[in-house]
């Protein structure tokens, strides 16, 4: 633990070292702190302490990074049937969650047209019978194939209910 307390200090110079270790260029001074006048200051952390804290955050960003979201609301605050947002960009791999929000109910299919080619529509859409229906209900896809992946919500895609994802 360590305290500060009214003693002396001396404060080296590194002007003027020389390879022989001499104690040429040392300056003393002299400091008195008065305890009266500054709080007591202790450090309880031990290096040990330090270094769990330091690898529990790189830890935690490592985690972060590895597994990045967007969230995509299902209608609108206002009552308006869209996806919030409509048009976004992700990283392949990245998880998609479409979550209700008003308006319902709601579904996402992806447009098998407006997909990259190889990609198996049914795995990553929602059957046309298949609702959500109840808020912060949610639907969740990770997208590996890089492109662009139309989709809609099928209640409501004549009302223009429609997005559009990017993966990179």
């Amino acid at each position: 633990m360590a305290t500060v307390t009214s003693t002396a200090v001396s404060i080296p110079s590194f002007t003027g070292l020389k390879a022989a270790g001499t104690n040429a260029g040392k300056v003393s001074a002299k400091a008195k702190v008065s305890s009266s006048q500054l709080p007591r200051l202790s450090v309880k952390a031990s290096l040990k302490d330090v270094g769990v804290a330091v690898v529990a955050t790189a830890a935690s960003a490592v985690l972060a990074s590895n597994a990045m979201a967007i969230e995509v609301l299902l209608g609108g605050d206002d009552g308006s049937l869209a996806f919030i947002p409509n048009s976004f960009s992700v990283s392949a791999g990245e998880k998609i969650t479409f979550k209700n929000n008003a308006g319902f109910p709601h579904n996402v299919v992806f447009d098998e047209d407006e997909i990259p080619s190889g990609v198996d529509v049914a795995k990553i859409s929602m059957s046309d019978e298949d609702l959500l229906n109840a808020p912060g209900e949610t639907f969740s896809v990770t997208l590996d194939a890089k492109g662009t992946y139309s989709f809609y919500c099928s209640p409501h895609q004549g009302a223009g209910m429609v997005g559009k994802v990017t993966v990179n």
